[in-house]
């Protein structure tokens, strides 16, 4: 979980330094050389090779492990002294553990009547914000268990006036909070258009209108100020945000202005821009299009470098780009394909283990592939060890979660074609916490004629 190569306050050797630590040492590797060594039934794709797997250690690499202590407590003091030691720690830690030991237990969230959670993302420790079909806008306490409803931004448009059925009913699709965790993104009340709060109070503060003709179905912060958002135009555009006084109007209630875009293009070659994903790293933009291309944009000139056809055109809703840089992660239809962000070409396709689910979102949790399907299950997916992730209580399955039933319209023409397969939900979005030992999971009915919704909270 933590490692600390400590430095000796008193003496040579630091208090971790003992030669009994070499023997459990030695002892480790042999059981997981012997371990390795046993034939599986199936041949693995992907061997992962480390340091343990050498005969014999050096000198040097026995000296560095009896100076490195693996206690929390010394990682966590080291920290706080402010000691010249050099520390890591595993982020995914916490989750991999949870997960592998069976430990996740779902809280099943009530919305009511709310139809179909499309987008969420954590506000802080202990509050959840999300997006739905029916265009609202809610903050989930986890500690009071209420939900409260942030009031949606309108544009220009008289308030008064009454929406074009096509915007009302297409909802909220997708919100992001910015790096610096001052301002959160999300669509407005008319889906063509950005509305933008400022964070922690979530105030108002404008509406982006003007760039797109059609529902926005992704939006992606470049940093703190500059943001990009993809629609079913085909149309990309470049905002920029920046944190504003809040003015009052005669009433003193919290009034926000508009603005247009930096720039507004066209994706080339794409049919109804899907997913966006920032690469940070390589300083690049991928896009996700219906149409099964792949594209990257330039951030720096706003400029489309590239478009590549992927392997499947079926059902490529979601993308999730590594923190490093290296992958992109693309849900399909039947398998979740891996790209390297040099080439772009395919380095594995993950089949679902359920034939035909769909995947419906995606995420990355350090060295963990998180995939949520289309018939309520979860998966998770080792990259290290290039397979699921195994259940430490027993190897032979693999860590899935299963959500709840959720709610659903109880219409009786349409609860029909349920009766001979069983109903679940669709799991449209996913999130942790920082900790990586909470996660939030929502959505709803798959077929897009079918009213309901499903939100739970796994810790």
């Amino acid at each position: 979980m933590a490692s600390t190569i400590r430095r000796p306050v008193y003496g040579k050797k630091p208090p971790c330094s003992y030669t009994g630590r070499l023997e459990e040492r030695i002892i480790k590797a042999c059981a997981t050389k012997l371990e390795k060594s046993r034939k599986p039934e199936k041949p693995e794709d992907f061997i992962c090779y480390d340091d343990s797997d050498d005969e014999e250690d050096s000198p040097v690499l026995q000296q560095r492990a009896l100076k490195t202590s693996f206690n929390v407590v010394d990682y966590i003091r080291s920290r706080e002294y402010g000691l010249k030691e050099l520390r890591t720690f595993n982020r995914d830690y916490g989750s991999r553990h949870i997960l592998a030991h069976d430990m996740f237990r779902e809280h099943p969230i009530a919305l009511n009547n709310m139809n179909k959670v499309f987008c969420s993302q954590w506000l802080s420790d202990r509050q959840v914000v999300f997006g739905t079909k029916c265009n609202k806008l809610m903050v989930y306490d986890v500690a009071t268990e209420k939900i409260d409803q942030i009031p949606c931004l309108y544009g220009k448009r008289d308030p008064s006036l009454e929406i074009p059925p096509g915007e009302a009913s297409s909802g909220i699709h997708a919100l992001q909070i910015n790096p610096s965790r001052t301002l959160l993104a999300s669509g407005a009340k008319n889906s063509n258009e950005i509305a933008i709060y400022r964070l922690p109070t979530l105030d108002p503060v404008c509406v982006g209108q003007g760039a797109h003709r059609d529902w926005i179905l992704d939006i992606c912060w470049l940093d703190d100020e500059f943001l990009v958002s993809g629609s079913r135009d085909t149309k990309l555009a470049l905002w920029h945000f920046e944190e504003q006084e809040i003015s009052s109007d005669e009433d003193n209630m919290p009034s926000y202005g508009t603005t247009v875009p930096l720039e507004s293009r066209d994706c080339k070659y794409a049919q109804k821009v899907r997913a966006l994903a920032f690469n940070d790293k390589k300083r690049e933009l991928a896009t996700l299009s219906l149409n099964g291309y792949i594209h990257i944009w330039d951030v720096e000139r706003f400029r489309q470098k590239l478009s590549r056809k992927l392997p499947s055109c079926q059902d490529n809703v979601c993308m999730a780009v590594q923190e490093n840089g290296a992958l992109y992660a693309i849900g399909c239809k039947s398998y979740t394909l891996l790209l390297d962000s040099r080439t772009l070409q395919a380095v594995k396709k993950i089949p679902s283990r359920y034939s035909g689910c769909g995947i419906r979102s995606a995420s990355f949790q350090s060295n963990i592939l998180t995939i949520g399907t289309g018939v309520g299950m979860i998966m998770f997916y080792d990259l290290k060890a290039g397979k699921y992730l195994e259940s430490s209580i027993n190897s032979s399955r693999t860590v899935i979660l299963k959500s709840s039933r959720g709610y659903v319209f109880p219409d009786e023409e349409l609860m029909d074609g349920f009766q001979q397969v069983k109903y679940t939900p669709a799991i449209y979005t996913h999130c942790y916490d920082y900790s990586g030992t909470r996660l939030f999971t929502a959505g709803g009915p798959l077929p897009a004629n079918i009213y309901g919704n499903y939100a739970g909270l796994w810790q």
